[in-house]
């Protein structure tokens, strides 16, 4: 009886662009559900942009935009590379959902009522300089427990250590890197603990690979802690119920947001969400990367149980991904966006490579450039596609494109391919692609070794009916070799069909021989892959600045700017500040963002267009002493000419601070 399934993978941060790092999961979940559909099973892939937190209210107001507009920008782009990829979900959503408001705050309530949740007075990192609570990710310091330096305010990434913010040593800042101070603010705490039985029976129950399951006992050892599920404004982020200013935690409702692509996929096809999240007709997978599993390993399982909800049958978590065996890195070229590999590289090629790669471990693979080469010219274009291209091509100019019996050796050869099939399914509802992809080359060998044998190009010339046989056998071998990739290419396996003259393969097809059958001309399947396309978009890696949110499919990150080039101390000495006097503000017609200042300097009045008018009123700024950088070269801008630059710092937006001097100093003071 064909199982019923659902799948989800990760949410993509709404903060960048997704790189080859992040397809690793989608590619490695995208076969699965392909595989199971091509079972015969029911399998739906859900999926959603994670879009709450302070960095995407950060980025936003950077770019200038609302939040809103940012994650509505950044879904799009996520959805076309997502498609580039082949990577086929029943529903890609968005976190910022009223369907994930809804579950939300119905699993907040039921857990308040079941008593899981407190509040407590806490000191949290504020920045004075940036004028607002300080999440997690945006504190960095030295990790109390290893001492390791530049870690988050949550973990450590070399010891794996969680703890507070407020537990840093020497924290600062990590957008402004001014020292944070601290604040008291109520905050609401799951209590995690009261779970740790069920979560402990959940995961000996084979919740998850028995490798995450060692790492989640370490944490049992430690002791489970009640988890910080709120967070002061500003933040984007969905309200707790009866607050003003306090603010769900980016990662209560993010892994919610499974549940809420699910609803909004079964409300707009008449199908019953309770029944396919909560019942136990439906098998429930998630997919993640090993730098989240505390989160949905403990956290979710936990809220879950105590709401009602049933967790997932099974928790799959793969490892990163290494380029030449290195972190994917700006300078080297190998810190590719999907859109950048995309424009030079076939995408069934990254999933060929993938797939050879994967396992149902949690170590990281490495992409070896020049290995990638070498395995698609010589699996694909070398075994795979080669096997069509000396058959098709001769079937159709000597034989009329018409396929005849298989003889005793033609058996024998289909029967060898035939008999893989339990294993290779095997492998693959086990995630041991690798396996596959190596029993796969394997048997392509076997094909290719009879076509050797067998010389159809020299038979053809004497015994038309011995070449027919032949290379009915070579198109069955075909077959049945794309039928065991198609979960990987599925764009390679539609080629395969339409030159084959069949419908869409399934694994049930597998036994079925083509014989006395018409096939169509032969098409192109796969073209080599030639250095210097790789070469490309390695350089064209290079350029630009680096993605934010680019370390894990889910990060409360933001990439800081580069640094510009060193300066020497003589260039500074170059810089001449004076202090000024506003003698007149006004808006600039068809400007937004810019006030025209008229400054007295100590001599000839100079004006100046500074982008300060989404923080600055014109009539706050009459008779303000500020810092006036007078050597500036004059620029000549659309609205008129700027005689120097005011200095003013902040993220955008409202938060832009001028620097000002006492209103006594005169204009034209030098400021030391």
């Amino acid at each position: 009886m064909p199982r019923k399934i659902v799948v989800t993978s990760a949410l993509p941060y709404a903060n960048g662009p997704i790189h080859i790092g992040h397809l690793v999961e989608y590619l490695q979940t995208d076969i699965w559900v392909r595989f199971q559909k091509m079972c015969g099973n029911q399998c739906f892939y859900f999926c959603a942009d994670d879009t709450h937190g302070t960095p995407v209210m950060i980025s936003a107001r950077a770019a200038g935009i609302s939040p809103e507009a940012l994650i509505e920008q950044m879904h799009k782009e996520h959805k076309v590379d997502f498609d580039g990829f082949y990577v086929e979900f029943d529903n890609y959503y968005s976190t910022h959902s009223p369907e994930n408001k809804y579950f939300s705050e119905l699993i907040f309530t039921r857990l308040n009522e079941a008593g899981s949740i407190v509040t407590r007075d806490v000191e949290q990192t504020y920045c004075e300089n940036c004028k607002m609570s300080l999440p997690d990710r945006y504190v960095r310091g030295t990790c109390p427990r290893c001492k390791a330096e530049n870690q988050y305010g949550d973990s450590c990434e070399v010891c794996s250590a969680t703890y507070r913010s407020t537990d840093l040593i020497n924290p600062y800042c990590a957008t402004c890197r001014a020292k944070p101070t601290l604040q008291i603010s109520k905050h609401y705490f799951f209590k995690l603990a009261d779970y740790e039985q069920r979560l402990k029976d959940l995961i000996a129950g084979g919740y998850t690979q028995k490798s995450v399951a060692n790492k989640l006992d370490e944490w049992f050892k430690i002791g489970l802690k009640d988890w910080d599920i709120s967070r002061d404004g500003p933040y984007f982020g969905f309200k707790i119920p009866g607050e003003e200013n306090r603010f769900f935690y980016v990662w209560l409702d993010a892994p919610i947001g499974y549940m809420a692509s699910a609803k909004n996929y079964c409300d707009r096809n008449g199908l019953d969400f309770d029944n396919l999240w909560n019942s136990t007709e439906y098998e429930l997978y998630h997919f993640i990367g090993k730098d989240i599993m505390y989160f949905h390993a403990l956290f979710f399982p936990a809220m879950l149980i105590g709401s009602g909800f049933r967790p997932a049958d099974r928790l799959f978590v793969h490892g990163f991904l290494t380029v030449n065996g290195e972190k994917m890195s700006k300078s080297r070229g190998t810190f590719i966006k999907a859109s950048t590999y995309i424009k030079h590289l076939g995408p069934e090629y990254l999933r060929y490579y993938y797939a050879s790669k994967l396992t149902d471990g949690i170590e990281d693979i490495d992409l070896r450039i020049e290995d990638f080469i070498n395995k698609i010219n010589s699996d694909l274009v070398g075994k795979f596609a080669n096997l069509a291209s000396r058959s098709g091509p001769m079937l159709t100019r000597k034989l009329d494109s018409q396929l005849g019996q298989l003889d005793e050796q033609g058996k024998g050869l289909i029967n060898k391919l035939t008999a893989a099939k339990d294993r290779i399914i095997e492998d693959y509802e086990n995630l041991n692609y690798a396996a596959v992809v190596r029993t796969i080359t394997a048997l392509a060998d076997e094909a290719n070794r009879y076509v050797e044998q067998n010389q159809p190009w020299a038979t053809i010339k004497t015994d038309l009916e011995k070449t027919r046989g032949t290379l009915t056998a070579v198109i069955n071998a075909v077959r049945i070799l794309t039928i065991y990739l198609k979960p990987v290419l599925p764009k390679y396996a539609e080629k395969v069909e339409r030159f084959l003259n069949v419908e869409a393969l399934h694994f049930a097809d597998v036994e079925t021989v083509l014989d006395n059958h018409k096939i169509n001309d032969f098409e192109r399947l796969v073209e080599r892959i030639d250095e210097e396309q790789v070469n490309a978009m390695i350089e064209e890696s290079k350029e630009g600045p680096m993605p934010k949110a680019a370390e894990s499919v889910k990060t409360e990150t933001v990439a800081a700017e580069p640094f510009k080039p060193e300066c020497t101390i003589e260039d500074f000495e170059r810089i001449d500040l004076r202090t000024a006097k506003v003698i007149k503000a006004e808006p600039v017609e068809g400007a937004d963002k810019l006030l025209r200042l008229d400054l007295d300097v100590g001599g000839p009045e100079k004006t100046v267009l500074a982008a300060i008018a989404t923080a600055y009123k014109p009539e706050e700024l009459t008779g303000k002493i500020v810092i006036y950088l007078a050597n500036l070269k004059p620029r000549k801008m659309r609205f008129g000419l700027s005689e120097g630059m005011i200095l003013a710092a902040g993220t955008g937006g409202k938060d832009i601070y001028m620097l000002s001097a006492d209103t006594g100093a005169k204009p034209g003071q030098k400021v030391l």
